[in-house]
């Protein structure tokens, strides 16, 4: 009989968080993998749990794949969890799952703390329909740009940010999304927890004049109004850029050529490798 493939949310701040069920299956597993063994060890240490840890994280991750389904093909149960929070949201386990059921594989997820919906939550913003967006480009000309393309979302936005990057992220949602409401989250679940909210222009002023910040950072920006996402929507229609014109841009603003593939095979829902394949064409001519 075949094993299982155990994807295991943890804690993200406070360890109380974690369910009988999750000290359960970890304490159960043939074998823990997960982004740091040191970070994790500490998880285990304090759950009085002794796992065999094995690192498996977004550089190891697509030569360990064969392995670890052999090994649950072969009957173990395998745990996998991220530094914190829930793995595979935002996270290369979500290649491992989707190789695992295109396997066969048993596949169980034990839930646990998640940084978007606590943020989300937390902010006091509408939830009824949300877009999760992870990090966004680093550049400012990409996240601009890239923040123009998720304007045009009807529905509340979940950023993840740096606290040494989230004042001049806030900035950049400012000039983007001029009016609208924001906050930021940060600490979550941890004893100096925070949420500031605000427009989004005073929220970056504000961060911006405070001493640097400390933990893990969530942004979240309110929908568009109706008669914003009309005129946006307007707009674009307008201007409609053709993807080589989208490639140019992107180039000239200096964005890496594989985080403007990235971008644009979402915006034109064309697959990566081809756009990525027209982007070095482009960047070679």
């Amino acid at each position: 009989m075949p094993g299982v493939l155990s994807v295991v949310g943890t804690p993200i701040g406070n360890l109380e968080d974690a369910s009988p069920r999750v000290r359960r299956v970890l304490g159960e597993a043939d074998a823990v993998l997960c982004e740091d063994t040191r970070v994790t060890g500490r998880l285990m240490s304090a759950f009085g749990i002794s796992a065999r840890l094995e690192r498996c994280d977004e550089n190891v991750m697509d030569a360990r794949i064969a392995g670890v389904l052999e090994r649950v093909a072969a009957g173990e149960r395998v745990a996998f969890v991220s530094d914190a929070g829930m793995p595979g949201v935002s996270d290369p386990g979500q290649r491992l799952v989707d190789a695992a059921l295109d396997a066969g594989l048993p596949v169980e997820v034990i839930p646990g703390p998640s940084a978007v919906t606590c943020a989300l939550v937390a902010s006091g913003l509408a939830s009824e329909h949300f877009f999760f967006e992870g990090f966004l480009p680093r550049k400012r000309g990409a996240q601009l740009a890239r923040l123009a393309e998720l304007a045009l979302v009807p529905g509340t936005l979940v950023v993840y940010e740096s606290p040494r990057r989230v004042a001049e992220t806030l900035a950049n949602v400012a000039e983007a999304m001029p009016r609208r409401r924001a906050a930021l989250v940060r600490e979550l679940t941890k004893l100096h927890e925070e949420v500031v909210r605000g427009e989004a222009a005073e929220l970056a002023e504000l961060i911006a004049a405070r001493d640097e910040l400390r933990g893990e950072c969530v942004i979240v920006i309110s929908a568009p109004t109706e008669e914003e996402l009309a005129a946006r929507r307007a707009a674009a229609a307008g201007s409609e850029r053709t993807l080589a014109e989208e490639i140019a841009a992107g180039l000239e603003a200096g964005e890496p050529k594989s985080a403007l593939a990235k971008r644009l095979a979402k915006s034109f829902s064309l697959p990566r490798a081809e756009v990525y394949d027209a982007v070095v064409a482009a960047a070679s001519a």
